[in-house]
C-alpha cells in the first residue's frame, strides 16, 4: 500500500501559488494599459515581499524548502544526471539539480524585475518610488532591465511548464499534485526524507518581518523627489 510523505511544507507552497498569481496579475495589469499601473505598482510591491520571504524561508525553512538542500552544485549535477530511478528517489526528495537551476535562476530573475519596478516610471500616472534617484543611463538601466527580466521570465514560465508536461508524460511523475497537497508517494520518496510540520510560527514571524521591511523601503524610506514646473 503506498503511504504518503510530507515533503513540501506550507509555507513554500503558499508562496509557490501565490508567486503564479501575483505574476499573472503583474502580466495583466501591465498589458490593460496605464489606468492599472497603480494596480501594477502594489503587486510588485506584494511580489518584493513574497521573494524576500522565499530567500529567508531558504535559510532557516524545513529541509527541503533550505537552498543548501538543492544547491546545483556540478557534483550534485553528475550524480543527478548519472543517477537510476531509484537513486534519484533518495538523492532528490526536493528539487533535482536541474529543477534548482530553475529556481534560482527566476528567484534572481523576479528579484531584479521587482527592484527594478522601484525606479521607472510609466511617464503618465505612476511611478515607481524611487523614481527620480536614478539619472542618465542608469535609468534607462533599470527601464531596460524591467523589460528583459519579463521577457526572460516569459521563457522560464514556458520551460517550466514544458518540463511539467514532460515529467507526466515520459517519466509519469506528477509535479503538481505534491506542490498542492506537500505529499509525495513512497512511489518517490521514502519516510526518512519526509518533514515533520511545516515551522508554522516561524514563517509567520519571516512574514512579519519581511512585510515591515518591504513597508519600510517603499513607503517610509521612499525619497521625495522635488519637481519643479515652470510656466
Amino acid at each position: 500500500m503506498k503511504k504518503n510523505y510530507l515533503i513540501w511544507d506550507l509555507p513554500t507552497r503558499l508562496f509557490h501559488w501565490l508567486l503564479v498569481l501575483t505574476f499573472g496579475a503583474l502580466w495583466g495589469t501591465a498589458e490593460l494599459g496605464s489606468e492599472y499601473m497603480q494596480y501594477h505598482m502594489y503587486c510588485g510591491y506584494f511580489m518584493l515581499f513574497l521573494i524576500g520571504f522565499r530567500l529567508v524561508w531558504g535559510i532557516v525553512g524545513t529541509t527541503h524548502a533550505r537552498f543548501s538542500s538543492f544547491f546545483p552544485t556540478v557534483s550534485r549535477l553528475k550524480t543527478y544526471l548519472k543517477s537510476t530511478p531509484t537513486q534519484e528517489k533518495l538523492n532528490t526528495p526536493g528539487h533535482n539539480p536541474l529543477g534548482a537551476i530553475m529556481v534560482f535562476g527566476m528567484l534572481l530573475l523576479l528579484l531584479a524585475q521587482a527592484v527594478s519596478g522601484l525606479f521607472i516610471t510609466d511617464d503618465v500616472f505612476t511611478s515607481g518610488p524611487y523614481n527620480g534617484v536614478l539619472e542618465g543611463d542608469w535609468q534607462k538601466l533599470a527601464n531596460r532591465a524591467h523589460d528583459v527580466c519579463f521577457t526572460l521570465l516569459q521563457a522560464c514560465i514556458a520551460l517550466h511548464i514544458a518540463a511539467i508536461i514532460f515529467y507526466q508524460g515520459v517519466k509519469n511523475k506528477n509535479l503538481v499534485k505534491p506542490m498542492i497537497t506537500g505529499k509525495k508517494s513512497s512511489d518517490d520518496v521514502n519516510s526518512e526524507v519526509s518533514i515533520k510540520h511545516s515551522k508554522l510560527i516561524l514563517a509567520l514571524v519571516v512574514a512579519a518581518v519581511i512585510a515591515v521591511i518591504v513597508y519600510w523601503l517603499v513607503v517610509i524610506n521612499a525619497p521625495v523627489i522635488e519637481e519643479y514646473y515652470y510656466y
